[in-house]
């Protein structure tokens, strides 16, 4: 018994380390510039967006506004008060919903973590959340046209908490901050990785997930509700999948759905939109994740 133990420690051991080696790195970078990121450009950023409201640039403000939602570093507890301050000077909701949509699924920490599932998917995410972004957009335009759907009433710009004089600790203090919020899932995703690659065989994944089957693009969605940690928790376990014979549209159809239906920006965003409008929401996020993840099956 104590042979069996010491054989699945070692075992173990050698996927964990594997998968820490090859992670680690993107996990260190993606820190550093998301940490930059958010204390030394967000606000540019952000200033650029208002200064946008006051454009007449009708449709065509949903694509700038998807391009900035990526850019920001904010998770959406953060994005919110942002929003609700761009709302009060008068930005329409159709930039509003793009903005707050592509931040959600995607920021420049995030981007950098993606680089470890290879040039494809991360060329893939990047677009997909970017037109996932200008859709939410669109369709809130088309539909929602002269009628307001987000609503902001009690939101107020939060204060920021990169005020440190000293421009280096400011940057240290948000390096820590980033750690100290994404260090457990990190570990925790190695580890589901390690345990993925030690005991779920190939062909199971590659039955489920591979393919160009739409079950399989179906079941990913699905699982992307329940199983998304943090990005930096996730990128593990897809690379696992990714070895394992998982399609890169069942990846994509994770990555949109994960994070958009993360229960921390679920919460947030139900506030925001009301019941009715919080289902919409829902929908559309399963069936823009499960239609963009065909489409790269047939195209990848």
């Amino acid at each position: 018994m104590i042979n069996i133990l010491r054989r699945e420690v070692i075992y173990f051991w050698y996927y964990f380390s594997i998968q820490l080696e090859q992670i680690f790195g993107y996990w260190v970078l993606g820190m550093l510039i998301g940490s930059f990121v958010s204390v030394f450009i967000k606000d540019h950023i952000h200033n650029l967006f208002r200064s946008l409201g006051s454009k007449k640039s009708g449709a065509f403000g949903t694509i700038i506004a998807s391009a900035l939602g990526i850019a920001s570093p904010l998770c959406m507890y953060g994005t919110i008060p942002i929003a609700a301050s761009f709302s009060k000077s008068g930005m329409a909701d159709d930039w509003l919903a793009s903005f707050m949509m592509s931040s959600i699924l995607l920021n420049p920490q995030l981007i950098i973590y993606s680089a470890a599932l290879g040039r494809t998917a991360l060329i893939v995410r990047i677009a997909t959340c970017f037109l996932g972004g200008i859709a939410a957009g669109v369709l809130i335009r088309i539909f929602y046209r002269g009628r307001s759907f987000l609503n902001f009433d009690g939101f107020e710009e939060p204060k920021s908490r990169d005020t440190d004089p000293n421009l280096f600790l400011r940057f240290l203090k948000n390096l820590l901050r980033n750690v100290k919020a994404t260090a457990l899932y990190f570990l925790l995703g190695i580890v589901l990785s390690a345990l993925f690659q030690r005991y779920v065989p190939k062909e199971a994944m590659t039955a489920l997930f591979g393919g160009n089957e739409a079950f399989g693009v179906f079941m990913a969605a699905t699982m992307g509700v329940p199983l998304y940690m943090c990005g930096g928790g996730t990128i593990p376990l897809l690379q696992t999948w990714l070895y394992d014979g998982m399609s890169m549209g069942s990846v994509v159809s994770f990555m949109l759905t994960g994070p958009a239906t993360k229960i921390t920006n679920l919460g947030a965003l139900k506030i925001v939109l009301g019941i009715k409008r919080f289902l919409l929401y829902l929908l559309f996020v399963m069936l823009f994740s499960f239609v963009a993840g065909i489409i790269v099956n047939i195209i990848v």
